[in-house]
């Protein structure tokens, strides 16, 4: 992992949990951080969307994962998933709790 990194440079990480997988080998991950603001000094939670290229489509919403930063891929990706850290629970319902006639 050493040798990877010293070849490609240092690239910037991030974490984040998956909010939408709507469109073909792109996710949308939201990347949350706490920081203080600048005159009150209160802890505040900021947030922000970044766009990632998701080739092999494995990850769902609510998985948390890691980004990559890489080349522009389109207007708007910029960074390459790496890894899915944590799966998120999938909850299934049943047809007959729906009211669903199958």
């Amino acid at each position: 992992m050493a040798e990877q990194q010293a070849a490609q440079g240092l690239k910037n990480e991030k974490v984040g949990e998956v909010v939408s997988t709507k469109m073909e080998k792109t996710i949308v991950v939201v990347v949350s951080r706490r920081v203080p603001h600048p005159l009150y000094k209160r802890i505040i939670g900021k947030r922000k969307k970044f766009y990632a290229h998701d080739e092999a489509g494995t990850a769902n919403v609510g998985d948390v994962v890691r980004i990559i930063e890489c080349r522009p891929l389109s207007k708007l990706k910029r960074w390459r998933l790496v890894e899915v850290v944590r799966r998120a629970a999938q909850v299934a319902a049943q047809p007959s709790e729906l009211d669903v006639k199958a």
